[in-house]
């Protein structure tokens, strides 16, 4: 008995000391790119990272006018979580319309997610289910003009199947705080977003698994696209256990990725959670 309750010691302290794995899904138009700054710092730091491109981002080479429906978009994070063994966890970390994503996997895989992280991110526990949730999910950036390209691929007179910031606002919409070279690589890689199935995502599972993942807020208190008044309606809304805030554009991953790196690794220690991992 003795020697059973150490192995089980043993292995528990195996376990803690062992650093999470972090998952980290891109915005409206981004890609695993978008993470670069902070994949440095983590696996520096010797944390294991991994940045997905979502169907029809970065360099998976689905047109995004094809893409209608959010489960399709979103399949290359459910692959992912599927192929992780039983017993690992992750910590899911989704910018912007990526939290769309990190509820979605919450819903369906709450068992391999320890923690899920929203950095100025569409934070809903159903998705689009009402004209609220529309109004405090979807980013009013009408003060800007004119903001989007759009593509119509169901026809002229079809809802836009896809949307790209145009080139001209991006750095003043986007990554007003961001230095000038990431903002030349993010002008040179951003692609058309499905935004057809993006407007689309509802979750309508009942609430017990997304209610086991504990999750955070990240506030970026400069941001033009998903502005802080509208963040905070949502945390008022579905309130996590942590808010944290940093001083950065809608892109602190760029901005102030420091500082970022600092509180997504506080995060992680403050819920008093651990990940179990390989």
């Amino acid at each position: 008995m003795l020697k059973k309750m150490n192995e089980s010691g043993d292995r528990m302290a195996e376990i803690e000391s062992k650093k999470p794995h972090f998952v980290f899904i891109h915005g409206v138009g981004g890609g695993s790119w978008c993470w670069y700054k902070i994949k440095c710092l983590m696996h520096n730091s010797g944390y294991t990272v991994t940045c997905i491109d979502l169907k029809g981002a970065g360099i998976d080479t689905s047109d995004p006018n094809k893409i209608l429906l959010f489960d399709d978009y979103n399949m290359p994070l459910i692959d992912f979580l599927s192929s992780l063994p039983d017993h690992e966890q992750v910590v899911l970390v989704g910018h912007s319309a990526g939290g769309l994503s990190v509820t979605d996997a919450s819903h369906k895989f709450p068992e391999k997610i320890c923690l899920a992280i929203y950095i100025a991110a569409t934070m809903l526990k159903h998705g689009f289910l009402t004209q609220q949730d529309i109004e405090d999910g979807v980013p009013d950036v009408s003060e800007f003009g004119e903001v989007y390209d759009y593509e119509f691929g169901l026809g002229p007179d079809e809802p836009p199947t896809s949307a790209i910031v145009k080139k001209e606002l991006q750095r003043k919409l986007i990554y007003n705080m961001s230095p000038l070279e990431d903002i030349t690589l993010a002008a040179m890689l951003l692609r058309p977003t499905p935004v057809y199935a993006l407007q689309r995502a509802k979750f309508k599972e009942g609430t017990e698994g997304v209610e086991k993942v504990p999750h955070v807020y990240i506030k970026t208190v400069y941001d033009r696209v998903v502005k802080p008044e509208q963040q905070d309606r949502m945390i008022a809304k579905w309130l996590p256990s942590n808010v944290y805030v940093i001083e950065s554009d809608h892109s602190p991953n760029l901005s102030n990725p420091f500082v970022l790196c600092g509180i997504l690794i506080n995060a992680y220690a403050s819920t008093g959670h651990t990940c179990t991992c390989t």
